[in-house]
């Protein structure tokens, strides 16, 4: 099994990329977070929103495998608990398919993005930045990692 993270935005800060790095590297080795930049739409005063959205939505789904488990972090998607994506990363193991989480741009994803998933996944209630995100994102795995291992992270 494969996690592959596919998110709007090329540019990330140090910082995110530092979080990011750091999270990726604690997973095992058969559970490493591929990460996978899509471009940002073109956005302007003449531009309509629904042409970016279009533009990064096909770059997503050209990211995404056909056999992938596709996970859309979308704000009206279910929320889980720590616990729950813990159990959630044990049975994506146990079927041995390849998971990929999507996070769309500032706009959010397209519908044919939302209809690809298997799962709509809201992060939280708050609004966050998107490069936050990624590393929110990671961390979490990691996490549930270290409560289906009994890893002292999860404790601490």
């Amino acid at each position: 099994m494969k996690l592959k993270l596919v998110a709007v935005g090329t540019k990330m800060p140090d910082w995110v990329k530092a979080g990011c790095n750091e999270y990726s590297k604690r997973m095992p080795a058969e559970l490493r977070i591929e990460s996978v930049d899509i471009p940002l739409g073109s956005r302007g005063k003449n531009q309509p929103k629904a042409k970016a959205i279009e533009t990064e939505s096909q770059g997503l789904l050209r990211a995404i495998n056909n056999n992938d488990f596709v996970v859309a972090l979308d704000v009206l998607g279910q929320s889980m608990s720590t616990e729950k994506l813990a159990k959630q990363l044990d049975n994506w193991q146990m079927n041995g398919q390849n998971v990929c989480l999507m996070v769309g741009g500032p706009d959010g994803l397209s519908s044919q993005c939302l209809a690809r998933a298997n799962l709509r996944w809201s992060l939280s209630d708050l609004t966050l930045p998107h490069p936050l995100v990624r590393i929110v994102l990671m961390e979490q795995l990691y996490r549930a990692w270290t409560i289906n291992n009994n890893h002292p992270y999860h404790r601490s």
